[in-house]
């Protein structure tokens, strides 16, 4: 209940506690502030409702009914003609349909309904199939090339007293390639002029315009489609989770719902099977309270629209002409050889907004007309500051059609372990899926050139292919490139908001072997460190151990280390957080690597450093019973956690200046691996990790650092000279183990190591990201290192192998040691 001001009665009772001693004891209010004053700056839309009858409510309705008329003349129609319901997006429009029309099963008397979509449909078109199988209904999934030569072959199933319904779905763009379907196919389609198959009957059709209509006017009053669903999302950028569903009142009467909830009915009992719903169509379908306050905010954002950019017939330009620039430009690009770049795909010709939307979807190619997969252009690409949409985009029946994959691969390649929306984009040979660029009514002229410099810059590598076209603006606003173009910028992506001051060196310990607990922190002798990073062939050993017991901190070297269920003692035991909650990363957080921790065994504190702050200490182990848990995830996965304490998080929060929180892997809490090894583990038993990525060591070989330092610090063809240092590399790669006398890659080949008494898997290769361009000691960006990698190990960014214990006696400790022989397996052979 809530209540506004009004005037003054006879004044109530005053409340007072129950007069019997055994009576609970009641108070009202929270000691803080009076209700009243916490009502009124906390919550003032509390008498907003709109199922509510009081003046405010009926307000709040009358709004809301205001901004459906103002959806219905953005699409150049009226209440006469077209009902919205409100949705919690386009899905659930595309639901909607899918779970109210009204089809007709088959039977022995008739065929029954059809249920045809055109492949070139997003999934959640696609998902009404499921809904319509529940029916006995036939679903038919129909080709862009056979639906445009499908003119004119519907007539002969013409039966004018057949009212079999049935219905078509297709996009007025497609989210894949930015084609655009001919809107003229609606009437065709419910004329007879044009038949998906041929069943005699009424055809409705469904428009699905939410890729459409972001950039696009729509006038429902010259295509009249029966269903148009719709994303506000795709419109504004905001709000998420809000869409409409455009009903053609003559269809709607047909419309059979189910379920019924709160609002939708004008009588209904509880002790008997009767429910009327109410007659207004949007008020039948909206079950519960809609998110009216969602839905008021799409006025303000119809007239910013309007107010910045004159409509959609501007913006429709505005996109296009930023579109055909671009795609001008991106499929000129050539190799020194004369191959191209980039494979775009698409059936427009890119010819006028007509026939194509503002989306360019494209492969990029190596100079031998190989593509190079999406994961690596995206990788890249964030490197630059650009974000690209890759994999298949939720429209496989485009994707396969334009990468040319069969059914059988598409089951195969989820045998292999790719889904919808991971980084799998290469398997034997044949890409997955591709990248999307798209351009809104605010992206500019500007953003199209940044994406062009990139893929000139990155793979190009200029001034070997062309420089990048620079556009012109004529009077008439038209978009046309310069011949004169100036060569993309070049050079390393320095982050300005990283500081460049001094960085001491990698903290180092050492525990003496003849102790039976730890000793005190020794550093390890400058002269040993550079015995440790020659990288000549010779006796297989251990030459440095490292550890992270912050996630994305810096590195703590060790010289002999105790190893745990995890792992490494400590590893990766602790992670920031930031005010959510959510782990931060050198990713997001550059200068996480210029904080150092440091381990005490002895005196059972972890110790933090960082320029220009105070050192601070944590404790290794809280008192258990004190500490409160709390859910956090790493890589996916859930895990439980502790805060640290306020006193660290200021400390964090002061140095990272944005509010930060340290929290530590609940000992009681074991997070099992999704990879295990295949011997050396009971069946059922599963492999404990602690905030690691993926597994519970990653070791790195010498060998492979000096390939890649001798191919970085080569001279390129601008003759610059870049230098990195073998130290500085390994690093960047941020591994457990380092070890010497193997060769090159070798490591990849390996099955399972030996080192000391310890057994390991090797779980496979590491998938670099980003994360290798940043300098460890600066916290500053340079590209060059996943580049240089990715060109090297052909277009996979891979470094680095996994290892997890394929056996482990914790009955007494177990150690690893700076100098241990390493004893390698390799796959399907003996002792290398």
């Amino acid at each position: 209940m809530a209540c506004g001001a009004t005037e003054r009665g006879p004044e109530p009772p005053a409340f007072q506690r129950h007069p019997e001693a055994s009576a609970p004891r009641l108070a009202h209010g929270y000691g803080l502030r009076s209700m009243s004053e916490l009502r009124d700056q906390e919550f003032g839309r509390l008498a907003g409702n709109p199922h509510s009858q009081n003046i405010t409510s009926k307000l709040t309705h009358d709004t809301v009914e205001q901004v459906r008329y103002r959806v219905l003349t953005h699409f150049h129609t009226t209440p006469e003609d077209y009902s919205v319901i409100f949705t919690a997006g386009s899905t659930a429009a595309l639901r909607l349909v899918a779970e109210t029309f009204p089809w007709v099963s088959r039977s022995p008397e008739n065929s029954g309904s059809h249920f045809c979509y055109l492949t070139d449909n997003h999934t959640s078109v696609v998902g009404m199939r499921t809904v319509a199988a529940t029916m006995n209904v036939t679903s038919t999934p129909v080709k862009p090339e056979d639906m445009w030569s499908a003119e004119g072959k519907g007539a002969g199933a013409c039966d004018p007293d057949c009212q079999l319904p049935h219905l078509f779905c297709y996009p007025a763009q497609s989210n894949f390639s930015g084609t655009r379907y001919p809107l003229s196919w609606i009437d065709e389609v419910k004329s007879g002029q044009r038949s998906p198959v041929r069943a005699p009957g009424k055809w409705f059709v469904l428009l699905d315009a939410a890729s459409y209509v972001s950039t696009s006017p729509l006038d429902l009053s010259a295509h009249q489609a029966d269903f148009i669903p719709i994303s506000f999302y795709k419109i504004f950028g905001l709000p998420t989770g809000l869409g409409a569903l455009l009903v053609n009142k003559r269809v709607a009467p047909l419309l059979r719902k189910g379920y019924f909830g709160g609002g939708t009915a004008a009588v209904y009992l509880a002790g008997e099977d009767f429910y009327i719903p109410r007659s207004s169509v949007a008020e039948r379908f909206e079950d519960g309270t809609i998110s009216f306050l969602d839905v008021i905010a799409l006025k303000h954002g119809f007239d910013v629209l309007e107010r910045l950019t004159g409509g959609m017939v501007n913006i429709q330009q505005h996109t296009f002409a930023l579109l055909h620039f671009t795609h001008s430009a991106l499929s000129s690009l050539r190799y020194p050889n004369g191959a191209p770049v980039v494979r775009i795909y698409g059936d427009s010709g890119f010819s006028s907004p007509d026939v194509q939307g503002p989306i360019i979807n494209f492969n990029v190619l190596d100079d031998a007309g190989k593509i190079i997969g999406y994961s690596q252009v995206d990788k890249m690409a964030s490197l630059y500051n650009i974000h690209l949409r890759t994999g298949c985009f939720c429209n496989l029946g485009a994707c396969q059609r334009h990468l040319g994959l069969s059914e059988e691969m598409v089951k195969k390649h989820f045998q292999a372990g790719h889904v919808c929306g991971d980084d799998v984009d290469i398997i034997d040979g044949r890409p997955t899926g591709s990248v999307r660029i798209s351009f809104g009514y605010m992206s500019t002229l500007e953003d199209a050139q940044a994406f062009l410099r990139f893929i000139s810059t990155i793979y190009l590598r200029s001034p070997g292919g062309q420089p990048v076209p620079q556009a012109s603006t004529s009077d008439t606003g038209v978009l046309s490139s310069k011949s004169d173009c100036q060569s993309p910028q070049e050079g390393p992506c320095a982050d300005p908001a990283v500081s460049s001051g001094s960085y001491p060196d990698i903290n180092t310990v050492d525990l003496d072997l003849s102790q039976s607990k730890a000793s005190s922190i020794q550093p390890i002798p400058q002269e040993k460190v550079a015995g440790i990073l020659n990288g000549d062939l010779g006796s297989h050993i251990v030459t440095n151990i490292y550890l992270y017991p912050i996630k994305s901190c810096a590195a703590f070297e060790v010289t002999k280390w105790p190893v745990g269920s995890q792992g490494l003692l400590y590893d990766r035991s602790w992670m920031v957080v930031n005010h959510n909650g959510v782990c931060l990363s050198q990713k997001q957080e550059p200068r996480l690597c210029l904080i150092q921790p440091c381990i005490d065994l002895q005196q059972k504190v972890m110790v933090i450093k960082a320029e220009g702050m105070e050192p601070i200490q944590v404790p290794l182990e809280e008192d258990g019973e004190r500490t409160q848990i709390c859910q956090s995830r790493v890589c996916a996965d859930r895990v439980n956690t502790y805060d640290c304490g306020e006193n660290v998080s200021r400390w964090l929060s002061k140095f990272c200046g944005r509010p930060c929180h340290l929290i530590k892997q609940s000992p009681h809490f074991q997070r099992n691996a999704k990879k295990t090894p295949k011997q050396g583990h009971p069946p059922g038993t599963a492999v404990a990790l602690s905030l690691v990525n993926e597994a519970q060591y990653l070791l790195v070989n010498t060998s492979s650092v000096l390939e890649l330092q001798q191919q970085l610090n080569a001279s390129d063809e601008r003759g610059k000279e870049e230098s990195f240092s073998v130290k500085d590399l390994i690093s960047r790669f941020r591994a457990n183990i380092i070890t010497k006398g193997a060769r090159a890659f070798e490591e990849e080949q390996w099955d399972e190591i030996s080192i000391g008494s310890l057994h390991f898997q090797v779980l496979g290769p590491c998938h670099r990201c980003q994360m290798i361009c940043i300098d460890q000691k600066t916290g500053q960006r340079n590209q060059d290192v996943f580049q240089k990698l990715s060109e090297s190990r052909g277009r996979k960014v891979n470094f680095g192998v996994y290892l997890m214990h394929s056996s482990l006696d914790l009955s007494s400790p177990c150690f690893l040691s700076v100098g241990s022989e390493v004893l390698p397996v390799l796959k399907d052979c003996g002792v290398s």
